[in-house]
């Protein structure tokens, strides 16, 4: 089977109808002629994007935040969304449900975002959640990820590692380099089951950013994906890459495998001209959030990393999240599944 990636390219991919912006983006664009409604669905299965025990409210939370992350990637407005809820007959109870819903509404009403429709089943396989979000933007304002140009400068909101070192820990994996696990799992779990979706600081990138994405899926992959649409490379320092106190501790292998290979942080990676980094500097802050310059953008292809002294990093994660990853040699030391 192909890999995520090249199932949706090969089989999904078609040219869209004048007047549209079809698969590739974070969002579709519909009658991009004035103001354009951005469009997204997400999927959440449990198993593969959540406990069986999660927490009701964080689950309500991060099933409407990962589809908030992909407006922000477009520099879109929130508009409204729709629900698809299957559950099976444990969960359809109301102190479950009401768990949920609070955590939803609570993240629904922060950024005046309405539940306008949708559908409930049941389930027999376990919970499954699907999402579809509506946001507005000016058509020419959209932030696209074909848009990045050699010279630009590449950015990151936030810190990035933390989802991914909380995912390891609850999996329960033994070789990850923590004297207290519960300590850093404390300090780490919020990321992965709470993360903040950074819509305010989309919006103050319209007309300064030249492409975007949010890091759903690891920012090598994710940054690969603006650099393949924009027809450009890249130089990236590892060592420049903001973490927190948390993953800073790890050594520096581990580091560079949850900042660099680790999905579901929901933070947003863009370019923008070198000219612009005092605008951008201002952006952030107006938005409240931190934005930190780790790379340029070249004509170059591929993706070069490297770290603080400007030597090629060897230690890289070989590809972020793939639902559908195609077999690969176990010596090549690839990371598991993380997102």
């Amino acid at each position: 089977m192909s890999g995520e990636f090249e199932l949706i390219r090969r089989h999904f991919t078609r040219t869209a109808p004048a007047g549209m912006l079809g698969v590739g983006d974070d969002c579709a664009l519909l009658s991009p002629s004035a103001d354009a409604t951005a469009v997204s669905t997400d999927l959440l299965v449990e198993g593969r994007h959540f406990f069986p025990d999660v927490d009701p409210r964080a689950l309500g939370h991060k099933s409407l935040a990962v589809n908030l992350s992909d407006l922000a990637a477009m520099g879109a407005k929130p508009t409204a969304f729709v629900l698809g809820l299957a559950l099976p007959l444990p969960r359809v109870d109301d102190a479950w449900l009401s768990a949920f819903a609070a955590g939803l509404f609570a993240l629904a009403d922060a950024y005046g975002c309405p539940l306008v429709g949708g559908d409930t089943t049941r389930s027999d396989t376990g919970t499954t959640l699907s999402i579809t979000i509506f946001g507005s933007v000016p058509a020419q304002a959209a932030l696209r990820r074909s848009g990045a140009r050699p010279g630009d400068d590449i950015w990151v909101s936030g810190t990035l590692g933390d989802a991914d070192l909380a995912l390891r820990l609850l999996l329960g994996e033994r070789d990850v380099p923590v004297a207290d696990r519960a300590a850093v799992l404390a300090a780490t779990r919020g990321a992965l089951e709470w993360p903040e979706p950074r819509v305010a600081l989309g919006l103050a990138l319209r007309g300064l950013a030249s492409a975007a994405i949010d890091i759903s899926d690891g920012l090598l992959q994710d940054l690969g994906h603006v650099l393949a649409a924009s027809g450009c490379g890249a130089r990236l320092c590892a060592d420049d890459v903001p973490v927190s106190p948390a993953v800073a501790a790890l050594p520096a292998p581990w580091r560079r495998r949850c900042a660099l290979g680790g999905g579901d942080a929901y933070e947003l990676c863009f370019t923008a001209p070198a000219e612009a980094r005092a605008r951008v500097a201002e952006a952030a802050a107006r938005a409240g959030v931190a934005a930190t310059r780790i790379g340029a953008v070249d004509a170059g292809p591929g993706l070069r990393v490297v770290d603080a002294g400007g030597m090629p990093v060897p230690d890289l994660p070989r590809a972020g999240f793939d639902h559908f990853p195609m077999p690969v040699d176990p010596a090549a030391g690839s990371l598991p599944e993380t997102s």
